[in-house]
């Protein structure tokens, strides 16, 4: 069978396995195995990353004929973030699991990210057999506290006969706390034979939030002249997208994504004004700094999201705040509030916009000042991003001469985002990898369609990409899929283009190739005298690696080249199921750090460093 015929047989398969496969009814007898299958089966269960392993084998084996598929990766790391992209683009769980011992520690960075991103993940993990623990037996480890910090709940089953009710919390609770779960199994619980009931999952309604502060929220949206929503990861999470925009529009207000959540609303509505925060739109910012009332709908205003940025110091010091929230906890938390409303954000947008239907509305007689205002700083802002084909610091100016003295052709970076933004196609999820150019990738990457857009958010680790964007493309094989990396954080995770290779999950990645650790390399820049340590990377062609890997490989470096180079990889993707590297040569121009507070200009007492200041 050709890789494309293997492909498409695979879309079939996702398509007929729409509906959870037929599970067992009723108090039954089975193994502690079929339990935890069988309760898999129930919640929805069809893919799970990992690599097999010992400790989970008997359960392992029954797999498939539960309609279950085992993708085996290159590295459980890898497995989990999969699992992270899997569950953000579907709404449903992501499932990891992981050899004891090596296999699950493999995975703790990946489930990180995944808690900052709100991501169902349910991470399982076999453990020691019961008779081993504490004799430092092979492979053994004490798994539940390296999780603790970063999962909703953690499940260890004490007895086999408990692996159904435990196994069917850990998915419950992923889902109704928005984050991941550890389900632990000591590996010798996976044998005997118990009585027990499948459960089935929980639909939990979280509702719109009391009634009193919805009201209270109603009453100062109708006083507000210049109010602005910042639309949040929790719109998408609560598939509120659509109720988030008709709320907006009874408000004519600006529209904001919060930060790494650009694909919270249309893009090509005329209220969207880009997102806020490291990167973002500066018509955001600039329009967001005027608002009299800030209506935030699914967001914790995380303090990385609301900084100062392009000089800007724009989070609105005077107005007023509702917050929506989930959790409870998040409300306040890092920025004062007038309101907050605990509810779910499609929910309390539907009670919002319900409460205003019918009232006169102060900004109602602002609406047409305010659309012209919004249009203004739109046209501004893209203006100003066509023009801007370069960085123009200092350091971004000498190594762009440096480089037009060079051997080779190399593009700037912000060029070459443009070009890719103009050449992403409709319905694209695209994943962002931590880094320089990656994080300005966030003023070019905007969205119709939410769930979308996958960044490692706060966490920020590297090697995020290419195996999240691999995980979303296993739970939507019909959308086209493109991850970008900068080459150091592209080391960390590109072996996982075996794992699409051999299991057909075809994607693109964008590697930027400038040869070096950019975000980094910016602060030995501005703190530290361009006095440059260990920044640099000198690798081969990433896209000769790939083809060595069974993908494509495709180098770019004329600018245009880099629509057609997309457009032909994405070709592949869709049309024969084809994986492929394209390989961007560019620049070591950098663009503005992470925060300009995050260091302090160096003080040496010592006179052997008095040099280095």
């Amino acid at each position: 069978m050709s890789q494309t015929t293997q492909f498409l047989a695979h879309v079939d398969l996702e398509e007929e396995q729409g509906q959870p496969a037929e599970v067992t009814q009723g108090v039954r007898r089975m193994t502690p195995s079929e339990a935890f299958v069988e309760t898999m089966a129930a919640y929805g269960v069809r893919d799970i990353f990992g690599i097999m392993g010992s400790a989970f084998m008997d359960a392992m084996d029954i797999f498939a004929p539960a309609g279950i598929r085992l993708v085996p990766v290159v590295h459980e790391q890898g497995a989990a973030h999969m699992a992270d992209g899997y569950s953000r683009v579907s709404g449903r769980h992501g499932v990891v699991v992981g050899q004891n011992g090596p296999g699950v520690t493999n995975c703790v960075t990946a489930i990180a990210a995944a808690y900052w991103a709100h991501s169902p993940v349910v991470m399982i993990t076999p453990e020691t057999g019961t008779m081993g623990v504490g004799l430092g037996g092979f492979q053994e480890a004490n798994q539940l506290p390296m999780f603790e910090e970063f999962t909703k709940y953690q499940a260890h089953v004490n007895n086999p006969k408990r692996m159904a009710e435990l196994t069917g919390r850990a998915f419950d609770r992923a889902l109704s706390e928005m984050g991941p779960t550890q389900l632990n199994i000591p590996r010798d619980y996976f044998y005997g034979e118990i009585e027990t009931e499948i459960p089935q999952p929980m639909d939990l309604d979280r509702g719109p939030g009391g009634s009193r502060s919805l009201e209270e929220a109603a009453d100062l949206l109708a006083t507000a002249r210049f109010p602005v929503v910042v639309s949040g990861g929790g719109v998408v999470m609560a598939d509120g997208v659509a109720e988030c925009v008709a709320l907006a529009e009874r408000l004519g207000a600006p529209v904001v994504n919060s930060y790494l959540h650009n694909d919270s609303f249309p893009a090509s509505h005329p209220q969207w004004c880009g997102p806020l925060g490291y990167q973002g739109s500066k018509a955001a910012m600039k329009l967001i700094s005027q608002a009299d009332v800030v209506l935030v709908v699914g967001s914790r205003l995380g303090p990385f999201g609301t900084l100062p940025q392009h000089g800007l110091d724009y989070w609105p010091k005077d107005a007023a705040i509702i917050q929506i929230d989930a959790d409870r906890t998040m409300l306040g938390l890092v920025k004062k509030i007038s309101v907050g409303i605990c509810g779910d954000a499609r929910d309390a947008a539907v009670a919002l916009t319900d409460r205003l239907a019918g009232r006169v509305l102060a900004c109602d007689a602002t609406r047409e000042e305010r659309a012209a205002a919004m249009r203004a700083e739109q046209q501004a802002w893209e203006s100003e991003l066509d023009e801007w084909t370069h960085e123009l610091d200092d350091y971004s100016l000498d190594v762009i001469a440096e480089a037009d003295a060079e051997e080779g052709s190399w593009l700037h970076p912000r060029q070459v985002l443009r070009e890719l933004e103009k050449a992403l196609p409709a319905r694209v999820m695209v994943s962002t990898d931590i880094g320089n150019i990656n994080s300005v990738a966030n003023s070019y990457l905007r969205f119709d369609e939410p769930r979308s857009f996958l960044a490692p958010m706060s966490f920020g680790n590297c090697g995020y990409a290419l195996p999240t964007i691999i995980g979303a493309k296993a739970a939507a094989p019909e959308r086209p899929a493109v991850a970008y990396a900068g080459d150091g954080a592209w080391g960390m995770s590109m072996g996982e283009v075996m794992t699409a290779v051999r299991h057909d999950i075809p994607v693109t990645a964008v590697v930027f190739h400038n040869r070096q650790w950019g975000a980094e390399k910016k602060n030995q820049v501005d703190f530290y005298d361009r006095r440059f340590v260990a920044e640099e990377l000198v690798s081969e062609s990433f896209a000769g690696i790939a083809r060595a890997m069974g993908a494509e490989g495709i180098v770019v470096d004329q600018l245009d080249q880099v629509g057609p180079a997309l457009q032909q990889a994405i070709d592949m993707q869709m049309l024969q199921g084809k994986t492929c590297v394209i390989e961007i040569m560019c620049t070591r121009e950098l663009g503005d750090p992470f925060r300009k507070d995050a260091l302090s200009k160096p003080v040496r007492l010592l006179e052997k460093y008095r040099d280095y200041v």
